[in-house]
């Protein structure tokens, strides 16, 4: 055989040698365990942008129900963890419609929870996310009373209502000091009968008190104010209470 033949040959091993290796290189380079090494680094050096967009890439590329329900979780982690709530509990409500059987459903739930607590501002703001984190913790601790989140979500759930209860106070002051004393006892018979034993029900019992004696009704006035006097003796409300009494 010419020497110039055998050269072609041994090329054209050499090439096709070098495609497979390359195809090679390129298969594990997009295999489903490096893709998601390469989000979990991403993760872990906070690039929760560049995570999402490649559990996203995962997400998207392999038919798996584990790699599918794995990336959903993720993503729902990373806009936690960049502290995009609002996105966060949409991802960790989406992740439980779509695998509520998960054995990662009870951490879904929690999480979706601590999203919606981690929105809530000062009082006089929009009370939509305590209402929703109040509502999840709620959930959480019917289904799932033994998880290892259940002591966390108890007090947090505990200081959601402490909120609703000063939020509905916040209301009922604003309605009497603006003489509409009719919403101020609705508000406030409100907040004794839902939020019973809340730290702010001595303060309640004065506006309370004070509202029906502006419209007339002088027992329940009177009523609310001795309850006050009684059941709260070394309030700040208990001595105003006593000179309102005084004074009707």
């Amino acid at each position: 055989m010419p020497l110039s033949v055998l050269l072609r040959i041994i090329a054209l091993f050499c090439f096709f040698g070098l495609a497979a290796c390359a195809t090679t290189d390129k298969a594990k380079s997009s295999s489903p365990e490096t893709m998601v090494k390469q989000a979990d680094d991403l993760f872990a050096k906070g690039n929760y942008d560049d995570a999402i967009a490649q559990w996203k890439k995962v997400k998207d590329s392999y038919r798996s129900p584990e790699l599918t329900a794995m990336a959903e979780l993720k993503i729902a982690d990373a806009y936690f963890a960049k502290e995009s709530y609002i996105e966060s509990a949409a991802a960790y409500e989406d992740f439980r419609k779509l695998h509520p059987q998960s054995d990662k459903a009870p951490y879904a739930l929690y999480r979706m929870a601590l999203s919606h607590y981690n929105q809530i501002e000062k009082i006089d703001t929009d009370q939509t996310p305590v209402k929703n984190a109040a509502a999840a913790l709620e959930t959480f601790l019917k289904y799932y009373p033994q998880s290892e989140y259940a002591k966390d979500a108890t007090f947090k759930l505990a200081m959601c209502r402490v909120k609703m209860a000063q939020y509905e106070l916040y209301v009922g002051r604003f309605y009497y000091r603006t003489d509409k004393y009719v919403s101020a006892i609705g508000r406030l018979e409100g907040i004794i009968k839902n939020y019973p034993g809340y730290p702010v029900i001595d303060e309640t019992l004065y506006y309370l008190g004070a509202s029906y004696l502006q419209t007339g009704e002088l027992a329940k006035g009177r009523d609310a104010l001795n309850r006050l006097i009684k059941e709260f003796p070394a309030s700040k409300y208990a001595e105003k209470a006593r000179k309102l009494l005084a004074s009707s």
